[in-house]
């Protein structure tokens, strides 16, 4: 017997026997049909004709390819059963029916099975391609999980967000992947139980390190001079009283000559640490390494002088930068920050006070904030200044619009995220940041202290003044 007859004899008419059952034809259909979905969608999206939102994506990159597995096992599934089936009611046929390749129709059925073999091979390797390529888009990361929603919500409106997420959270190569979906199973589970933190942990312990992540992008040793920082703030009066403060931050690098100056030359590298809370605002330890190898010790007294117990780093961009990509401000840096656009305008008395009291208020849902906020503050004024409600109800009406903007875009109360939840160890203002370390209480043995001198890192050209003269000169005030 030839092999193609021992083929035909002992595979291909049993299979065809075994297979005319319920589950293996179904299993073709619920093949088919996926197949027909899938390649219909490929084809309108590279077209342009179909417009993705997330959960029409959780379908057609994972309910219809597992759908298209589970339709091509079925089929063996159906043949294995009925196989054993007939062979405990003995009804297996010693001859199975012939198979004719003389026939036209069979040879052609055999034909579209071998085609379909090669597409369902095809269709199987894009189906895993596409899926993987859309859980690392930003938009599977963000919006496919509402567990992520504060975090893609901060993402959106950062600088880095153009920027994919897996750039930072996953990297390149296998192990990298293979960790990241691994990590992402995990996370799987806990949304399914509904047993995932509340806020989402921060920062992220297994992120990549900041000169895989950072420095494809920047040069922090680079020496890049100084930058010109201009803060305004608004004070709690009738008139909205506008004050401006100037900053000349040292950032600095590796000059000309080699010497490490300014704020990243100083820290970049050499400086290890101890924090021993969770958000690394709790610094007891400090060690420095020195250009002549040797290396100092700064520690609180509450050390003992041993190194305390906690996550020991070497300090890198993020360990300042720590929100660089999901930053959350304050309600006082935001309503600055918007009445300093015109966003809020500045000329509706007793804005800034009433704007901080209505976005520190406490509301159960975006959705009750969408609703309360634009109301109590026409209701504000509607009672003290009802003639400016009728000249500028405009004004007001936006002025609403932007807090509720920025109540949505800092808060969450189903993730238990508030004003402050997440701290921005940049600058020293509204969270302890530089003063982690350098606040007098960190002393080396022979009592030299980290430095407090506010010239080490930044000159001040102006603080809280109304109009700084310094802004004039240089005309951009």
């Amino acid at each position: 017997m030839s092999s193609f007859q021992r083929l035909r004899e002992q595979w291909i008419r049993p299979a065809l026997f075994f297979g005319n059952n319920p589950i293996s034809l179904a299993g073709g259909a619920v093949t088919t049909a996926s197949a027909i979905t899938m390649v219909a969608f490929w084809l309108a999206e590279t077209f342009g004709q179909f417009t993705l939102n997330p959960y029409l994506g959780l379908i057609f990159f994972f309910l219809l390819p597992i759908l298209f597995v589970l339709g091509l096992l079925l089929i063996p599934i159906g043949v294995f059963l009925r196989r054993r089936k007939l062979q405990q009611a003995r009804q297996i046929p010693a001859v199975f029916p012939s198979v004719d390749l003389n026939d036209p129709v069979f040879r052609h059925g055999v034909d579209i099975v071998l085609a379909a073999t090669v597409a369902n091979l095809l269709i199987i390797s894009i189906a895993g391609y596409r899926g993987s390529a859309y859980m690392d888009s930003a938009q599977f990361c963000g919006q496919s999980c509402h567990v992520m929603n504060p975090e893609y919500t901060a993402y959106r409106i950062s600088a880095h967000s153009h920027v994919d997420c897996v750039e930072c959270h996953i990297g390149a190569g296998v192990d990298s992947y293979f960790a990241a979906k691994v990590n992402g199973t995990k996370q799987l589970v806990e949304v399914s139980f509904h047993s995932y933190p509340r806020p989402i942990e921060s920062p992220v312990k297994n992120l990549r390190p900041a000169r895989a992540i950072c420095e494809s992008c920047h040069t922090p040793a680079k020496f890049v001079g100084e930058k010109l920082l201009v803060k305004a703030t608004f004070a709690d009066d009738e008139q909205n009283s506008r004050t401006q403060t100037v900053v000349v931050l040292h950032l600095g690098g590796i000059d000309s000559l080699s010497h490490l100056t300014g704020i990243h030359g100083v820290h970049l590298g050499h400086i290890e640490y101890v924090a021993t809370d969770p958000t690394r605002t709790t610094i007891p330890w400090v060690q420095r390494l020195n250009p002549d190898g040797s290396a100092t010790v700064y520690a609180t007294a509450a050390t003992g002088g041993k190194i305390p117990n906690g996550e020991r780093r070497v300090m890198d961009c993020i360990d300042c930068h720590n929100r660089a990509a999901h930053t959350f401000l304050t309600a006082e840096d935001a309503l600055n920050r918007a009445m300093a656009d015109n966003a809020v305008s500045p000329e509706l008395p007793w804005v800034h006070k009433k704007g901080l009291e209505l976005l520190k208020a406490s509301y159960a849902s975006d959705d009750e904030a969408r609703a309360r906020i634009p109301g109590l503050l026409t209701a504000f004024y509607r009672a003290r200044y009802p003639a400016l409600l009728q000249s500028k109800a405009a004004v007001v009406k936006a002025a609403g619009d932007e807090l509720v903007t920025l109540y949505t875009q800092n808060v969450f109360p189903g993730m238990k995220v508030t004003w402050g939840t997440h701290p921005n160890h940049i600058g020293h203002m509204s969270y302890p940041g530089c003063f982690r370390c350098h606040d007098g209480d960190h002393v080396a043995k022979d009592g030299a202290a980290i430095t407090q001198d506010c010239s080490a890192c930044h000159n001040l050209l102006a603080v809280d003044e109304t109009n700084p003269k310094v802004l004039v000169d240089l005309g951009i005030h």
